[in-house]
């Protein structure tokens, strides 16, 4: 984790290319706190008319909240297991007048089910939380859905200080914000 006052979009290579480097945090997936958050979209369409190149160039937070580089992009190609997303995170989420706190995630499975398409992954060392999460837009009753399921718990100690007052608040906005930002894109 590296927190910054200024937009690092310029640094974002040399930082992706640093990120690339670092492990992934290593948990027991059985210990961590499990949660499912979902939404239902109106569609007309089957999953498998739906179109989600978004989903899969992580267009999942609007840029007010986070902003990323993939490795993928950065070698111009698809997204596949093993890739690093940097991700920088403002706090509060005004693009301009926060901190910029930039860590990193890695692809560790990609959905690609008849019934469920997306993927997931796994906090890289310096992450403010460790653990897993997975994006997926699924075929409902009638209807199709995305969840956001995670695994987790704080990455350091000052997340876990600051959970109950900050950081759990913070999350529940920044994974409702996704749902609706999904919802919106895939029912355009």
């Amino acid at each position: 984790m590296k927190i910054f006052l200024t937009d690092q979009s310029d640094n974002f290579d040399s930082l992706l290319d640093d990120l690339t480097t670092k492990p992934a945090m290593t948990f027991d997936k059985k210990k961590l706190k499990e949660k499912t958050t979902a939404v239902d979209i109106r569609s007309e369409k089957t999953l498998g008319q739906t179109n989600l190149d978004f989903l899969f160039d992580y267009k999942i937070f609007p840029s007010s909240i986070m902003t990323f580089f993939s490795q993928w992009e950065q070698e111009k190609r698809k997204m596949k297991i093993g890739d690093t997303i940097l991700q920088q995170v403002f706090i509060p989420p005004i693009k301009t007048f926060s901190q910029k706190i930039v860590f990193g995630v890695r692809i560790n499975s990609i959905v690609d089910e008849v019934e469920r398409k997306g993927f997931s992954y796994v906090t890289i060392e310096g992450h403010v939380e460790k653990g897993e999460s997975t994006f997926t837009v699924e075929k409902g009753d009638g209807k199709l859905i995305f969840k956001i399921k995670t695994f987790s718990e704080p990455g350091n100690l000052l997340t876990k200080l600051v959970g109950p007052i900050f950081t759990v608040p913070y999350q529940t906005y920044c994974t409702r914000t996704a749902l609706e930002n999904v919802k919106r894109q895939i029912e355009q």
